[in-house]
């Protein structure tokens, strides 16, 4: 007896033994190709803390800041505002954030990513300060009046801080950040003062970028099993991990076989989420019917891609292959709350854009937003920003395109070599490269969300 596909042969009603070695491998790839899409955040989050600890930050005793250039890699990270990366342990007890007033945002985050609190303006204390205390799931203590209660899965917590540039004033904004200040609950616990390092315009790399598609994905996942609490979400990939030796407690030590298999799947898996993050097919990706622009995030409702009831599977994965990081507030599509992002990486006759070519973006004045916008270009392979001799990739109504905001429209210019005619700035492209652009407004008003307002395609010019 043989079934449908011809791949399996049974005699008697047993396998051969051909069959028994290709069901086996089969149901192995299939297991690798099903846990790589799913712990890709989780993946992520292990980049973004060792990438982090890697230029001196550590938890609880090194902070950092930095004014982000393209020589940082990190999934669609920006240059828009400063960022303070500051990592908390908690395994020895609950740790308070104290923010100070003013214009910060920020969130917090599981090592998998997953949300945990947004904090400043966004969060509970709506950029007026506060002490936001991080405990661990299932603790018990009696917390002061006046302090938000934030509960991580495990010990280790990202908390993500930027400082809006007043005025375009980047050092205040580098100087608030500073002043946010982390002690521990209880008093009396051992404790030393943390330090702040400055990290603008080091290099630094906070992306699994390098291990996609390669035995040291996996690696990278039996650190994250190995040291991390199972979450809820997780427990039956778990399950599917541990028939592939990848187990909490035990060394991953896969034999020839297993590599082989692991290392073709991670190539599968890794492809399918390129395809799906850089060419969605959803029907419900689109900001306007007639143009090219998708919205970044396709689950606006939560933080925790769930519709229905149910997980939103490639929501998810399409996010957090280009990004980073999850929260109400970058999701939600409403007006004066957050900001919004959206991303193109196509011109107006739909061909991808291409960093030989030259383009231009005729951006309408003004712009729906509240506080400021900006437009970002990226490498379409690392996800990070375009990194080129000019050391550029954004647009920035604070800065760039400051005092040239006066008319009914901004002209945004692209291409290897600066352009001919007038723009109000130009990012360099690289050739042979394939590139993508977000557009992030933020504070958003009425006009981004009713269609009274349109940004206009990328036209190729050359």
């Amino acid at each position: 007896m043989t079934t449908r596909d011809g791949r399996y042969e049974f005699r008697g009603g047993f396998p051969t033994e051909e069959t028994v070695t290709a069901a086996y491998d089969n149901a192995d790839f299939i297991r690798a190709v099903t846990c790589y899409k799913h712990f890709f955040p989780a993946v992520s989050g292990m980049a973004i803390l060792y990438g982090t600890e890697a230029v001196g930050v550590r938890p609880n005793r090194v902070f950092g800041t930095m004014d982000t250039r393209p020589g940082q890699v990190g999934f669609t990270l920006n240059s828009d505002t400063p960022y303070a990366p500051i990592l908390l342990d908690l395994a020895n007890g609950p740790l308070v954030v104290t923010i100070p007033p003013g214009p910060i945002v920020g969130a917090s985050m599981n090592t998998d990513q997953s949300w945990i609190s947004d904090m400043g303006i966004p969060g509970p204390d709506a950029g007026k300060g506060g002490r936001h205390v991080f405990v661990t799931a299932g603790h018990d203590d009696d917390f002061p009046d006046g302090t938000f209660v934030h509960r991580a899965v495990g010990n280790r917590v990202v908390v993500g801080l930027r400082a809006i540039p007043v005025h375009g004033d980047v050092t205040a904004a580098i100087d608030l950040l500073r002043s946010v200040e982390v002690d521990p609950l209880r008093p009396g616990t051992s404790w030393e003062q943390p330090t702040w390092l400055d990290l603008t315009g080091k290099p630094q790399d906070t992306t699994p970028f390098g291990a996609q598609g390669t035995i040291d994905y996996w690696r990278l996942l039996h650190d994250y099993v190995s040291t991390e609490p199972i979450h809820v979400e997780d427990r039956s990939y778990i399950g599917e991990l541990a028939v592939l030796g990848i187990n909490a407690g035990t060394p991953f030590e896969p034999d020839e076989r297993l590599t082989r298999i692991l290392v073709d799947a991670a190539r599968e898996a890794d492809a399918q989420l390129r395809v799906q993050s850089l060419a969605d097919r959803r029907a419900d990706r689109g900001v306007w019917p007639d143009r090219q622009w998708e919205w970044v995030t396709l689950r606006p409702e939560n933080a925790t891609f769930e519709v229905d009831g149910r997980p939103d599977v490639d929501a998810r994965e399409t996010w957090f292959y280009q990004a980073i990081a999850s929260s109400p507030v970058m999701f939600r599509r409403q007006a004066g709350s957050g900001s919004l992002y959206w991303f193109v990486a196509r011109d107006a006759a739909g061909r991808y854009l291409d960093g030989s070519s030259s383009y231009r973006l005729r951006v309408p004045l003004p712009v729906p937003a509240g506080l400021f916008w900006s437009l970002t270009v990226y490498d379409a392979e690392t996800r990070s920003q375009i990194a080129t001799a000019q050391d550029a990739a954004a647009v920035r109504s604070l800065f760039e395109l400051g005092g040239k905001l006066d008319g009914a429209e901004a002209t945004i210019a692209f291409g290897p070599r600066p352009p001919d005619a007038d723009a109000a700035a130009w990012v360099q492209t690289l050739p042979r490269r394939g590139w993508f652009a977000y557009f992030r407004i933020y504070g958003p008003t009425t006009a981004a969300f009713d269609h009274s307002w349109s940004l206009d395609d990328i036209t190729r010019t050359d």
